[in-house]
């Protein structure tokens, strides 16, 4: 099987083309080192040809709100049309829990458009509504940080390691399009700042981490359901404790 990872450069498609390779499929890599352009379409439908899945976890590069939203549309947009186009019978696109809650954050709305473009699209489809990472729980933290503080909404968060991401991405991508939405999540739930002091404390930074109801998660205020999955959501197996002890003691 042909499986196409439009992303791989970013941490979570890095880890899917080499467990896809390793399950034995043919996981094509399609960057821009590749000669593959989702915006400009460049590259695309050689990269498509004979495809039966598209695995999408590309992440737009750091700008505005408008930008960033313009990256995700465009990019899924042209995904869609060229692969119809090839005939690929699965576009798998990772997305984030909370996605169609948080409103005033603008790297949410774009992930929504994106979920929207793919709904629409003419391929049938299949979205991974993934928690955070906990590899991404320090850059978390220094999005708010102020000098030697760091204040934090203590809303919950039930965030998952990379590497499940990955498999899961994987096990879904090779079986049938759902035509529809699944969640994933880590085991255990945590308020965000105590989950971020945790982290910090591990790798021996002092800095404080303080609670903040009024705290901004990427432009949105947070409560305690805005990024919990829902029920019948996939549970992954790698608890925080088991990753923070083999993230500081690597192998």
């Amino acid at each position: 099987m042909k499986l196409v990872v439009i992303g791989d450069r970013g941490l979570i498609g890095r880890k899917l083309v080499s467990k896809l390779r390793q399950d034995g499929h043919d996981a094509l890599a399609a960057s821009a080192e590749a000669g593959v352009d989702t915006i400009t379409g460049e590259g695309l439908n050689e990269a498509l040809a004979g495809a039966q899945v598209v695995i999408d976890v590309a992440i737009a590069a750091s700008g505005d709100d408008a930008a960033v939203l313009d990256f995700l549309q465009t990019s899924s947009r042209n995904l869609l049309s060229a692969g119809a186009a090839a005939g690929v019978a699965h576009h798998v696109a990772l997305s984030v829990v909370g996605a169609d809650r948080l409103p005033d954050s603008g790297c949410f709305r774009a992930k929504l458009a994106q979920e929207e473009a793919v709904r629409a699209g003419p391929v049938p489809y299949t979205i991974v509504r993934a928690t955070q990472l906990f590899e991404h729980v320090r850059c978390i933290a220094e999005s708010s940080s102020n000098g030697d503080t760091i204040q934090l909404s203590p809303a919950l968060v039930q965030p998952v390691a990379a590497d499940d991401v990955a498999s899961t991405l994987a096990d879904v991508a090779v079986g049938t399009a759902l035509d529809d939405t699944i969640e994933l999540a880590g085991p255990q739930a945590f308020p965000l700042f105590e989950l971020a002091s945790r982290v910090l404390i591990a790798s021996d930074d002092s800095r404080q981490v303080t609670a903040d109801v009024h705290a901004r998660y990427f432009g949105a205020e947070l409560d305690d359901h805005s990024l919990i999955p829902g029920d019948g959501a996939r549970i992954a197996p790698t608890h925080f404790e088991d990753w923070l002890s083999q993230s500081n003691n690597p192998r």
